[in-house]
């Protein structure tokens, strides 16, 4: 199975050009940083859709003229930076400074925009900043055990995985948010692989993660995945039938349940336990002010990571989950697949409570054809 899977990768790879040219993506994947670009023209047309805005703008070169494709952040993101639908307009005057395309195309990643006629400023992508939450215990339901989402009466989720990239505890390894290794010599230090699954998690990173199947086709995030989306997750907990509904942010927007009374988890209305799943099949119990989650049975249709990191039919997760301050949720798994790795490993990290809000809307597909 192992062997098909990584001929099945190289196949993705091979066929990427067929892939939607809209489809979100690792900003390194398709635009080089090291070709910068300053570009000056007028805008023709603006498509305002997720995953990534675009601004289109005629580019004179002489006595050519070039219709260049200018692809921006999301629109949630620009719009928390103060952008509106209507900040930039067919006609305005505009300079680009960006990236442009690997490929040689008419493209370019915005880094920032001008808007020259009117003397507006420059348009940038603001930092994310977060409420500052106060400091307060961990919150408790009526049976005494932590409550993972928020208080009744009260809005907020968790963001901001401190790592980008699944990796065993004690790997010295920098990655960026998208599990994009800062150096592809650390390829070794991320997990114990077996030497194919360590083949396939090098040949992905070198390709700049252009065939993760959520960023080309909306794929579920299974796994420790979901814990790592940059649009954050939510808890829904609801006690009377014993069970958590876990709220995706990012991606196409998926939920998970986890039954707290220790059935066994079906997949929606199939009721086939062995069928292999996105999210596995889940058993989970309290320990303490833990809840550890025992799920098998996933499938190989997406990357159970960001950045990456190979399994197979065999993954098996020990997830802990945990709050032990309001503002911390903490998160440690356990992974065992034999068929990708010589042993066992673990791996662990914090999100942070935003408080007082909700998870935005962000939903892959919109800028699909």
């Amino acid at each position: 199975m192992r062997y098909v899977f990584y001929l099945s990768a190289i196949i993705v790879v091979l066929c990427l050009a067929t892939a939607p040219a809209s489809a979100h993506h690792v900003i390194a994947a398709k635009f080089d940083p090291a070709k910068s670009t300053t570009l000056r023209g007028m805008v023709t047309a603006v498509d305002w859709l997720n995953p990534h805005v675009h601004i289109f703008m005629d580019v004179q070169a002489g006595n050519t003229v070039t219709n260049w494709a200018i692809e921006l952040e999301s629109q949630l993101d620009l719009q928390r930076s103060g952008w509106k639908r209507d900040t930039l307009k067919p006609g305005d005057a505009i300079t680009v400074q960006g990236i442009t395309a690997r490929d040689g195309s008419k493209q370019a990643w915005g880094n920032s925009v001008t808007v020259t006629n009117g003397g507006r400023q420059v348009l940038t992508v603001s930092p994310v900043t977060r409420p500052t939450a106060t400091a307060r215990p961990t919150p408790r339901g009526a049976d005494g055990k932590p409550r993972l989402g928020a208080l009744p009466g009260e809005r907020g989720y968790w963001v901001n995985s401190s790592p980008g990239l699944l990796m065993q505890t004690g790997a010295n390894v920098q990655a960026d948010a998208d599990g994009l290794l800062r150096n592809i010599a650390d390829v070794d230090k991320v997990a114990p692989f077996q030497r194919w699954a360590r083949d396939l998690f090098e040949l992905r990173q070198r390709n700049f993660l252009k065939d993760d199947p959520m960023f080309l086709f909306c794929k579920p995030q299974g796994g420790p995945r979901q814990f790592q989306t940059r649009h954050g997750i939510q808890f829904i907990e609801d006690p009377d039938v014993k069970r958590i509904l876990v709220l995706m942010g990012g991606g196409n927007r998926n939920w998970r349940y986890i039954y707290t009374d220790g059935r066994p988890q079906l997949g929606p209305a199939d009721g086939d336990p062995e069928k292999p799943v996105y999210f596995g099949r889940a058993v989970s119990h309290w320990e303490g002010d833990t809840l550890v989650v025992d799920t098998k049975r996933f499938n190989e249709e997406f990357w159970f990571s960001n950045g990456g990191v190979p399994h197979t039919l065999q993954l098996h997760l020990i997830e802990r989950i945990s709050r032990p301050d309001f503002n911390t949720l903490r998160y440690d798994v356990t992974i065992d697949d034999p068929s990708a790795y010589t042993k066992t490993w673990t791996a662990g990290w914090t999100l942070q409570w935003v408080p007082g809000a909700e998870p935005t809307e962000y939903l892959c597909q919109d800028n699909r054809p």
